[in-house]
């Protein structure tokens, strides 16, 4: 008797103490980052059903989750997860189940303001996007959900507010991408498949998002909003006309349209959370046309400064005038895109710049083709002398709303401005991390040859790169696009089962 009491005390002290053991785990797990909860929960969530295609598609509605453990601003850091039904119950969409379904990334961003989650759409909504025409079928989100796949959609703190000065829009995707990893075995959808996609300034935080992952420079950052204590690289990244690589971007601007002297500027603004576009024409002043020709000279040395190859193995560079190989290679993209068109039945009668011989696009009026294009920005286009660019206020602190990030436009300071901190430049641009360890393997960059808010060879040069270091590059140029996005669904999403499958 008195061996079976104490047998059964030593059993009733070792579950007290798997008991206490256990609650401290899930007392550590759940206060993994500090403060709220960030555990995903399975059983918040609506019911939705979207029909695409003629197929209606169940769906689970996780909207609004917080995804750090202490927000700034629940208004944005927060995300919506929308999963098909079909993975609680065992089943299967395009060959995806709840183990292996890729999970979609998309933000909302544009202009680098602040932005909320995306919604599934299945074109009931006939509301403009914030780029490009009033869509009349299923949005990204919903397509994806179509494919099989995860959505989480991010939104992210942006320039407009006092806390979303850089880094914060990106420091929060990182976070959104931690928290799904610190969720992995609690929510359908594989966690080492996540796919970015985004347009504009959201496109450049795609790319961005895909090119640092794990990278230390964030950290602190990511532990002050209490970010989950997990890796943040990507699978894969869909970027639409990105608005990246903002140091260069003004000389890279000015050596585009260097020439051009009339302009028809896009001014942002944010009315309630939707992006409204004005437009003002006008013609540089002869300070603006001084500065075009300062800056446009100043591209051929960085161009030259990265040592970039063509996939045949040519050398790209410019010379003094802003001709050479890199200049040829661009045409090139612009010449096979004009050749897609044609083949594709385009007449190219209407472009007098481009050059067709027996049925073949044989060359570019490269001049001619910038006056099609037309001068969107004055210079600088991103870092203003006078600091009204939108680049100019995400660079700001929150005591200061607008500060310079080139050497040329402080010199040239109108306005007393500052210099942002040389730190936060660097964590605002991809091309400082494309060859680190954390970089996506996975790309499909797409900017339209009618697209004048950025130069063509911005995103020409983050492609290069990419493709320099070994990753795998699917970059074009479509046809007559404007500055816009998410235009070629069906194509992107073929991509992103062409990589996941």
């Amino acid at each position: 008797m008195i061996k079976i009491l104490k047998k059964m005390a030593g059993f009733i002290l070792a579950s007290a103490v798997l008991l206490y053991v256990a609650s401290c785990n899930s007392t550590k797990v759940e206060n993994k980052s500090g403060g709220t909860s960030i555990l995903f929960d399975e059983n918040s969530y609506s019911e939705q059903t979207i029909k695409v295609n003629d197929t209606e598609i169940k769906i689970r509605a996780y909207e609004n989750v917080v995804y750090v453990a202490n927000p700034v601003d629940t208004k944005y850091e927060v995300m919506n997860i929308y999963i098909p039904e079909e993975y609680f119950s065992g089943g299967t969409i395009n060959g995806y189940t709840s183990k292996n379904a890729p999970i979609f990334l998309p933000n909302q961003i544009g202009g680098y303001m602040p932005a909320t989650p995306g919604f599934v759409d299945d074109g009931t909504n006939t509301d403009a996007p914030a780029f490009g025409p009033k869509r009349s079928g299923p949005n990204a989100i919903a397509l994806a959900l179509a494919n099989g796949m995860v959505v989480a959609s991010p939104g992210a703190r942006g320039r407009t507010e006092s806390n979303g000065k850089a880094p914060s829009c990106i420091v929060d995707l990182k976070a959104a991408v931690r928290y799904l990893r610190f969720n992995d075995k609690r929510m359908p959808g594989d966690t080492e498949k996540i796919i970015s996609n985004g347009t504009s300034a959201g496109d450049a935080l795609s790319s961005l998002l895909g090119a640092s992952g794990n990278s230390k420079d964030y950290e602190s950052y990511l532990k002050e909003i209490g970010a989950a204590d997990e890796r943040d690289d990507i699978y894969a990244v869909s970027a639409y006309c990105p608005i990246t690589n903002l140091e260069n971007a003004n000389v890279a601007y000015e050596w585009m349209f260097n020439g051009i002297y009339d302009y028809q500027k896009m001014d942002m603004a944010m009315i309630d959370y939707h992006m409204e576009r004005k437009v003002t024409k006008g013609e540089l002043t002869e300070e603006q046309i001084k500065i075009s020709k300062d800056l446009a000279a100043m591209f051929p040395e960085y161009v030259n400064s990265l040592n970039l190859k063509s996939s045949d193995g040519t050398s790209l560079s410019l010379d003094s005038n802003g001709n050479g190989t890199f200049k040829d290679y661009i045409k090139s993209l612009i010449i096979s895109s004009a050749q897609k068109a044609l083949d594709g039945g385009k007449s190219m009668s209407n472009y007098s710049w481009v050059t067709v011989a027996n049925g073949k696009v044989t060359d570019i009026d490269f001049e001619a083709y910038k006056s099609y294009l037309g001068k969107m920005k004055t210079p600088g286009a991103f870092d203003a002398v006078d600091l009204s660019t939108g680049e100019n206020q995400l660079f700001g602190t929150s005591e200061v709303d607008k500060q310079h990030f080139t050497e040329y436009a402080l010199l040239h300071d109108t306005a007393g401005g500052t210099m942002a901190d040389k730190n936060i430049l660097k964590m605002m641009n991809a091309m400082n991390y494309v060859s680190s360890d954390g970089t996506s393997k996975y790309w499909r960059i797409r900017a339209g040859t009618k697209d004048s808010d950025t130069a063509s060879a911005i995103s020409a040069l983050l492609a290069l790169e990419l493709q320099n270091n070994g990753k795998q590059v699917d970059y074009a140029l479509p046809w007559d696009i404007p500055h816009s996005g998410d235009y070629d669904l069906p194509e992107l999403f073929d991509w992103i089962n062409s990589i996941c499958k």
